[in-house]
């Protein structure tokens, strides 16, 4: 094993000393780190695009797009952009606002058919199309993979609305990331449409932007041109795909997502069409009820989100899953845009384009690395101390479940007739309680891997209630699914 890293790292670097320009410029410190991170972090490939004013000044790849067949990385290359697919899929969205066939204000479930939404609180009327494109609709966490080897079929749309559409938090109140609205938007363009969300998007957001390096999946014909995803020990991951595609599904280039970065700037671009007016993009670059529970100073508008720092208005996403960790940024005030792909989970997207920001933005300072929240010893507040009996509602059942506050921190849960177990990395916080802990959940979707559950309950009184996330184990890379279910509990006398 030792022999075949080290035949590897001879073959990046000699692939890296073959692609280094012949001239210098100010971008030469940034590749310098590319080199460093593809070295030291073992990601295969890094593909980066720059610009400013409407012109691309700086695209150019590193590395290996496919390490078995030898393809060296260009900013053509089609890297999975994970989430980043949620701006795309805003922007399909909003042709059709813009043409009156959808109101961002009305209701998802008008647009829905016989898919509606469950409020297990609030009013599903209240879950409008702008709240689900900006996760403040109350729609849990939720994501859901599908791996080609394995004998496990991706459901119809319809089918995972029907059964995990629940508003676990009211409509407007809280944000909380979802996936599960995007897959629900897609679900609405295709309705609304006419058309399925993959040749939708082709035909109404990609030929007219010139994106002729990006589609729904992997477009027949376009396998040469796209990197494959590896894992953490540098194999292959078997292709994958979602009951979410508008969230997660789109793959393109450097080249092109720094071009539609670029019409998201209001830059006119040769072999692009204005399939959205400057009042349209501006709306889609404006936080979604500022008031919802969100980090402070950050805020999500349709599909981006949005925050200032060190001085910058900054609209941007991000993405990471198995083999895939990405980042696009918009600097309007500048009208700069950086694009980083990357095959391989790392922070790499990140600290590069910190790095390519602080060469464009005086006074620009490198992010902090994201770390684990600290873990504190849980004492509960007087409201929480007691026993809490209640049901967990699943697609095909419900289950009674009793919580167990003590005064000295110490939680016990009991799910059905199953061993009481204790809820770890416990916390209350703005008026939720979280922690997780092992049971087991009555719901064949989840019984395909091994996982755990996470609580995330709102007290309200003498109620607790809220999701309960089956969030399944990673496994080699292969992260496999998040299924929420609705948690009610009474506090008992």
């Amino acid at each position: 094993m030792r022999f075949v890293r080290m035949g590897r790292l001879i073959g990046v670097l000699a692939l890296l000393c073959a692609t280094s320009p012949a001239f210098a410029d100010r971008f030469d410190p940034v590749r310098t780190a590319i080199r460093e991170q593809i070295v030291e972090s073992g990601v295969p490939s890094i593909a980066v695009a720059v610009m400013q004013d409407g012109k691309i000044i700086w695209e150019e790849g590193f590395g290996w797009a496919d390490r078995e067949k030898q393809i060296a990385a260009d900013a053509h290359t089609m890297y999975s952009l994970a989430s980043i697919s949620k701006p795309i899929t805003a922007t399909g969205l909003m042709t059709l606002v813009q043409g009156g066939k959808i109101d961002l204000d009305r209701p998802a479930g008008d647009y829905l058919g016989n898919a509606k939404l469950t409020a297990r609180v609030g009013d599903a009327r209240d879950a409008t199309v702008r709240r689900i494109a900006g996760h403040t609709a109350g729609l849990p966490l939720y994501y859901q993979f599908f791996y080609e080897d394995e004998p496990v079929a991706r459901p119809p749309m319809g089918e995972t609305i029907q059964r995990y559409a629940n508003l676990v938090t009211a409509p407007g109140e809280r944000y909380q990331y979802s996936n599960l609205g995007f897959g629900i938007l897609d679900h609405i363009i295709s309705r609304v449409s006419g058309s399925s969300y993959a040749d939708f998007m082709r035909r109404e957001v990609f030929l007219p932007l010139g994106l002729t390096r990006t589609t729904v999946d992997i477009g027949p014909g376009l396998e040469p041109y796209t990197a494959t995803r590896y894992d953490q020990n540098g194999r292959p991951i078997p292709f994958y795909t979602f009951d979410h595609p508008g969230g997660s599904a789109v793959f393109s280039s450097a080249h092109d997502l720094v071009r539609f970065a670029g019409f998201h700037l209001k830059n006119r671009l040769p072999g692009q069409k204005q399939i959205l007016g400057a009042a349209m993009i501006d709306e889609m670059h404006r936080p979604i009820d500022p008031q919802a529970d969100r980090e402070e100073g950050s805020g999500y508008g349709i599909g981006f989100n949005v925050r200032t720092k060190d001085g910058y208005r900054v609209v941007s996403h991000s993405g990471g899953m198995a083999g895939v960790a990405t980042i696009m940024q918009l600097f309007p005030d500048r009208n700069v845009a950086i694009v980083v792909l990357t095959n391989s989970s790392s922070a790499a997207p990140r600290i590069i384009a910190d790095k390519i920001a602080a060469t464009m933005l005086p006074g620009w300072k490198p992010s902090p690395v994201p770390t684990e929240p600290e873990t504190r010893p849980f004492s509960p507040t007087p409201a929480l101390v007691g026993t809490w009996k209640g049901t967990l509602s699943t697609p095909e059942t419900e289950m009674p479940v009793e919580l167990v506050f003590q005064n000295d921190g110490l939680i016990r849960a009991t799910f059905g007739n199953q061993l009481p177990t204790l809820v770890s990395k416990a916390r209350f916080e703005r008026g939720f309680f979280d922690g997780d802990l092992n049971a087991r959940i009555p719901n064949p979707d989840v019984r395909r891997y091994s996982y755990f559950v996470h609580l995330a309950l709102k007290l309200d009184g003498a109620m607790l209630r809220g999701a309960a996330t089956a969030i399944g184990d990673t496994d080699n890379d292969r992260v496999r699914n998040a299924l929420t279910h609705w948690l009610s509990l009474t506090k008992q006398p």
